[in-house]
């Protein structure tokens, strides 16, 4: 079974996600897909508070910040198990505005225009393949393509994309469902 969880930043969608990706797994493996790449202090303080908030939960840690399709060939993951891929926003964020630390600071490399269409297709080719092999992925993302607009182009272009990278993946998806100030809806 595939899920995606959507809805505002800071809302519980990750604490939700993990109790469902916990449950799916019932005895199998239990995989979080790191996508965070971190870059500064304040990167790593969130990273280690995630880390804090699985402990125990049997987690085993991917990180794949990138090319999320990669996974489906990776001689140490189950395709059978229940993946938690956290998140959308950050895998589409890292693949769109690539950056590089130079002398201690970050640079942006320029957006990568090819980034919306490859981070939907692996996203897509990911759930596909963990459900033909038995296994399931609970999606997160960020709803930040609900208001009305209104900032620079490369922004629009990125809100725009995820929007689309969140309605393929409520295609595949068994489950759709938004989380907001806590409480959930089911969608599909």
């Amino acid at each position: 079974m595939n899920v995606l969880i959507s809805g505002g930043c800071k809302n519980g969608k990750s604490m939700y996600a993990q109790r469902i990706a916990s449950e799916l797994a019932a005895c199998g493996p239990l995989y979080y897909i790191a996508t965070m790449i971190p870059h500064d202090e304040e990167d790593r303080a969130r990273i280690r508070r995630h880390l804090k908030e699985r402990d125990g939960w049997g987690f085993e840690t991917l990180e794949q910040g990138k090319n999320i399709a990669a996974l489906i060939d990776r001689d140490d993951v189950d395709l059978r198990g229940s993946f938690l891929l956290d998140s959308v926003t950050a895998v589409l964020e890292n693949e769109m505005f690539p950056v590089a630390l130079k002398d201690g600071r970050i640079a942006f490399l320029g957006e990568d225009e090819d980034a919306p269409e490859r981070v939907r297709r692996e996203l897509v080719a990911f759930a596909s393949a963990v459900k033909e092999a038995g296994g399931s992925v609970v999606f997160v993302s960020d709803g930040i393509y609900g208001d009305k607009g209104g900032y620079n182009p490369s922004t629009e272009h990125y809100r725009r994309a995820l929007a689309n990278a969140d309605r393929a993946l409520a295609k595949v998806c068994d489950r759709v469902t938004e989380v907001t100030y806590g409480i959930t809806e089911e969608w599909k």
